[in-house]
């Protein structure tokens, strides 16, 4: 404890805030969508945004207390988006019953020490692909909002791009000030939907299907392991920091078998928000870093326990505010996964091949998208890698006889 209050300081604790605040205001606009699609009551969706903030709270601080590195732990914003499209079709009690599949899967990758090799067999420009396919529909519902609420999904775009351009951490913050702010002057704050509670975790009793397992587990398990747990490896790494990835991916998957029942998805390491706690804004000495780790945890569990306020909030704004702030939101993540997809010019066809399917929204034999776009684009990237049987020599004499000039 004399530790941890000597190593503290203002710059750490407000690196911590705005990474949870941003983490609000983009990625949990997410979940708001996928409940909506899924027809999820009030309790349930205050259940949902509990686990989440609470197991992402937890876990920051435990790791970031054990290893005195700032980890950020979020919920997957990818996995949100999957299910989107998913829940629709998926009950949630199915749903639940995925969730735990994938995560008992990806605490046998943190426990065995196989993360990095799991991650070199699948190519990397086909886990981008699916991911940017995931993430497609969100980048497309931003301009598409436009229709419904053109001067606040416009203004929110131009604030976005003045401030990805001199302030780009705050940028999606400065999204959701401007369209809270011209929402309420507009008055298209429904005052009415806006409830003052405490959230209260809701018991969902898993049921298996092996069709909702494959469409739905198997795909968030690579969006976890691909889409998540390696840029943010890659964060830590970049910040000099060389934290074992086992104990962190082993740590999150367990965190999440715990909270499932109660409508957790998937907790895992955060890459963008990881950023702003790993920088120097943060603190000079990377050692003291870790405090705004700690304080971003603290700022979960705060916010987590008041999971029905805060699910208020977000349904009293018009639905064009949550799609404009959810496409601006993913925009780096769009642009990053299509980067991805398309840098290796070998895999180039394959990486297309499975975007096109994943954005598609195509369903076959109960499957997701997702899963088929992975089944089609490895299928491509081996059919076109494969490698060639090499030409037979021609006979010595019949090469002469064709160099030789006629007479």
């Amino acid at each position: 404890m004399k530790r941890l209050l000597r190593d503290c300081s203002l710059s750490a604790v407000v690196a911590g805030f705005i990474a949870t605040v941003i983490s609000y205001a983009g990625p949990l606009v997410i979940i708001f969508q996928a409940a909506k699609a899924g027809g999820l009551p009030h309790e349930l969706m205050s259940s949902w945004v509990w686990t989440i903030s609470i197991g992402s709270g937890v876990l920051g601080i435990l790791l970031s207390l054990r290893y005195r590195v700032p980890i950020v732990i979020a919920w997957s914003a990818p996995g949100s988006a999957l299910l989107v499209t998913m829940l629709p079709d998926v009950s949630m009690n199915q749903a639940v019953g995925a969730y735990l599949v994938s995560n008992l899967v990806i605490l046998l990758v943190g426990l065995s020490g196989a993360f990095d090799k799991v991650i070199g067999k699948l190519p990397a420009a086909i886990s981008a692909a699916m991911l940017a396919g995931i993430l497609f529909r969100f980048g497309t519902d931003l301009f598409v909002s436009v229709k419904d609420q053109p001067w606040l999904v416009l203004a929110m775009f131009a604030t976005y791009l003045l401030f990805k351009r001199a302030m780009p951490r705050y940028a999606v913050m400065a999204v959701l000030l401007v369209g809270v702010a011209m929402a309420v002057g507009g008055g298209e704050l429904r005052s009415e939907a806006l409830v003052l509670g405490l959230a209260k975790p809701v018991w969902i009793t898993p049921e298996f299907s092996w069709q909702v397992i494959l469409g739905v587990a198997f795909p968030l398990v690579m969006v976890a392991l691909t889409g998540q747990f390696v840029p943010g490896m890659a964060v830590l790494r970049n910040a000099g920091y060389q934290t074992p990835a086992s104990p962190l991916i082993s740590g999150s998957a367990l965190g999440t078998l715990l909270l499932a029942p109660f409508g957790c998805h998937g907790l895992n390491l955060a890459a963008i928000t990881a950023a702003i706690c790993t920088g120097r804004e943060a603190h000079e000495d990377p050692g003291k870093r870790y405090i705004a780790g700690v304080s971003g945890g603290v700022f979960y569990l705060l916010l987590g326990i008041f999971g029905a306020t805060l699910v208020s909030v977000f349904t009293a704004f018009p639905a064009a505010l949550i799609a404009a702030l959810a496409g601006l939101a993913l925009l780096s993540a769009i642009g990053a996964a299509l980067h991805g997809a398309m840098s290796v010019p070998a895999d180039r066809e394959a990486a297309l091949i499975t975007f096109l399917v994943t954005a598609s929204g195509m369903s076959l034999l109960g499957l997701s998208a997702a899963f088929w776009g992975l089944i089609f684009g490895i299928a491509a990237h081996l059919l076109l890698t494969l490698r060639k049987p090499a030409a037979a020599p021609a006979k010595q004499g019949a090469c002469l006889s064709r160099e030789q000039p006629a007479r």
